[in-house]
C-alpha cells in the first residue's frame, strides 16, 4: 500500500459516475465508432499509427475472448459489462451465452438496447448487480470476464473470491487491471498524475507483486499474468485526448498529465478454478 491514501471506490458512487457519463443519447451514440466498448485499446504494434482506437478496443476484447476458451452453449459472466459491446462480441464470436452485470443502471439499459440492435438479446442478458456480492448460485458459469472493471471495486480479493465461487471447476477468469509498475516501493508516494486520475475515475491501482498470491488465496490457479502496458496505455491516452478535443463537454481530468508516466501499468490476467 502506498503512503498516498486513495479512497476505496464506493460501488453506488461508481454507478452514479457512469450514469452521469451516459445520461444522454448523444454520449451513447458517440461510442458506436468504438463498437460500444468503454475500455482501453490494444495495439499489437504500438508504433503503427494506422490502427484507430475503434479497432484497438475490439482487439483487446478479442484477446480476452481467446483466453476465456468458451464455445456454443457455454455461459459467460461479464463483470462490469459497460454498455454491452464486449458481451455482444462474445456471443457473436463464440456462440456462448452471456450474463452482464453492472452497478450502473444506464449501462444495463444501454447494453440491453445494443444486444437487441445486434439481434443477440436472447443470448446476452444484463442486470444490475454488485460484483462484491453476486446474485448467482455456486458453479453457475463456464467463464468470467472482468474487462477494466475490478479496479472500480473496493476489494479485489472479494471480487476474485466471488468469481471463483460462481465458476464451474475448470472454468476460466480473464481480466484486465491497472497497476503501479516497477520499480515498486510499498513506502513510495504515487505519481501525482496517477493519484489525481484515481481520485476522479474512482479507481485504485493493484499491487502486481501480490497478484499471483491473491489469486491463490481465493482458490484460483494462475494461467497468465502479463504486463500489456506498452501495447495499451500511451496510445489510449493519446487517442482519448483527440476525442476530448472534439467534444464540447468539459472533462474533470487533464489526461495530458498521464502522457509519459511509465508507472501507470496495465495487466492482463488469466486464471482457472481447479
Amino acid at each position: 500500500m502506498s503512503k498516498t491514501s486513495i479512497p476505496l471506490p464506493v460501488p453506488e458512487n461508481v454507478g452514479k459516475l457512469y450514469d452521469q457519463i451516459l445520461k444522454d443519447e448523444h454520449e451513447y451514440d458517440q461510442f458506436e465508432k468504438f463498437n460500444h466498448q468503454l475500455h482501453i485499446g490494444y495495439w499489437d504494434d504500438p508504433s503503427d499509427q494506422s490502427v484507430p482506437m475503434g479497432e484497438a478496443v475490439v482487439r483487446l476484447t478479442d484477446l480476452m475472448i481467446e483466453r476465456l476458451k468458451v464455445g456454443a452453449g457455454d455461459h459467460v459472466l461479464d463483470l462490469g459489462c459497460g454498455i454491452g459491446g464486449p458481451a455482444s462480441q462474445i456471443v457473436m464470436n463464440t456462440g456462448a451465452n452471456v450474463t452482464g452485470v453492472s452497478i450502473s443502471e444506464e449501462q444495463i439499459k444501454l447494453a440491453a438496447r445494443l444486444a437487441a440492435n445486434k439481434g443477440v438479446a436472447e443470448r446476452a442478458k444484463f442486470q444490475r448487480a454488485d460484483a462484491m456480492q453476486l446474485p448467482f448460485e455456486d458453479e453457475s458459469f463456464d467463464a468470467v470476464m472482468a474487462l477494466e472493471s475490478i479496479l472500480h471495486m473496493p476489494s479485489r480479493e472479494q471480487v476474485l473470491s466471488e468469481a471463483r465461487r460462481v465458476l464451474k471447476p475448470g472454468g476460466r477468469l480473464v481480466l484486465t487491471d491497472f497497476f503501479t509498475r516497477a520499480p515498486h516501493n510499498h513506502d513510495a508516494e504515487l505519481h501525482p498524475a496517477i493519484e489525481g486520475f484515481c481520485r476522479v475515475a474512482m479507481i485504485t491501482m493493484a499491487d502486481v507483486d501480490d497478484y499471483a498470491a491473491m489469486l491463490h488465496r481465493v482458490g484460483l490457479r494462475v494461467r497468465e499474468l502479463r504486463d500489456i502496458t506498452e501495447q495499451t496505455m500511451d496510445r489510449t491516452w493519446r487517442a482519448t485526448l483527440e476525442i476530448v478535443a472534439l467534444n464540447d463537454r468539459p472533462v474533470p481530468y487533464d489526461l495530458n498529465d498521464l502522457l509519459g508516466v511509465e508507472e501507470f501499468g496495465c495487466l492482463l490476467v488469466a486464471a482457472e478454478r481447479p
